[in-house]
């Protein structure tokens, strides 16, 4: 009986705590440690399991089944692939826009703009890889903009995701393009705008708009419904603006 019991308590209790699997691109990383401690305090019987990755290698890992709930990606191109592919329950809407800075751990002069990467200097450059990482995209687009792309390329070390990158720049680069951000977390905190950092200048690029889609794992998890509202709403909005992000 007393066996007995305890199954039934163990049964029980994983079927009211819900456990929730969500794909995340490592931009959001600092973002989403805030967002997940508010929504579990929202959510007491929810548990939010976070994996962190480049939106391209996260969407592959999708759609070779990896039992994620929901993705909010880098971008819209790999949330709108996996609709097409009949991969998710819904169309990808956006839930945030980035921004691109350019971040060095030693004291820079900013003032001479994105020219300053060709000092003889700065000799390794940090930047996401364009193939995988939609933020890699945005700083070749932008260093493509500025006419500096091939004249600095040999400079270039590649990090798998801007997380990767921000890493890169801090332990083994002169100066790398990362996400906005990351700047916004208490281990950035002390590096000051035109001193350490400077925006990369939004014409450069195209709009980083982040998508977010649920995934046809999370067709009867009520939970996903309910964190997916969570980042759409007031609460988590100011989060995301906290963090540098743009929102409607």
């Amino acid at each position: 009986m007393r066996y007995f019991f305890l199954v039934f308590t163990l049964v029980t209790s994983f079927l009211h705590a819900g456990v929730i699997n969500i794909a995340v691109a490592s931009n959001v990383n600092y973002a989403m440690q805030t967002l997940k401690k508010e929504f579990e305090q929202q959510h007491p019987k929810t548990e939010v399991n976070i994996t962190l990755g480049s939106s391209g290698k996260l969407t592959a890992q999708i759609i070779h089944g990896a039992p994620f709930g929901l993705f909010m990606s880098a971008n819209m191109f790999f949330p709108q692939a996996l609709y097409k592919k009949n991969l998710t329950l819904s169309k990808p809407i956006v839930y945030a826009e980035g921004a691109l800075v350019y971040f060095s751990k030693k004291q820079e002069d900013f003032s001479k703009g994105l020219e300053l990467l060709k000092s003889p200097h700065i000799k390794r450059v940090a930047i996401a890889n364009p193939k995988t990482a939609p933020y890699g995209k945005a700083t070749k687009e932008a260093l493509e903009n500025a006419k500096l792309y091939s004249l600095i390329h040999s400079k270039f070390v590649y990090g798998e995701s801007v997380s990767q990158t921000l890493s890169y720049t801090l332990r083994a680069t002169d100066i790398g393009f990362i996400a906005k951000s990351a700047l916004f977390c208490k281990e950035l905190s002390a590096y000051k705008k035109g001193v350490h950092w400077e925006d990369v200048d939004a014409k450069l690029y195209t709009p980083i708009k982040q998508g977010m889609v649920i995934l046809k794992n999370a067709k009867n998890i009520q939970e996903v419904k309910f964190f997916y509202d969570y980042i759409l709403s007031d609460d988590a909005k100011k989060i995301l603006t906290a963090y540098g992000y743009r929102v409607q």
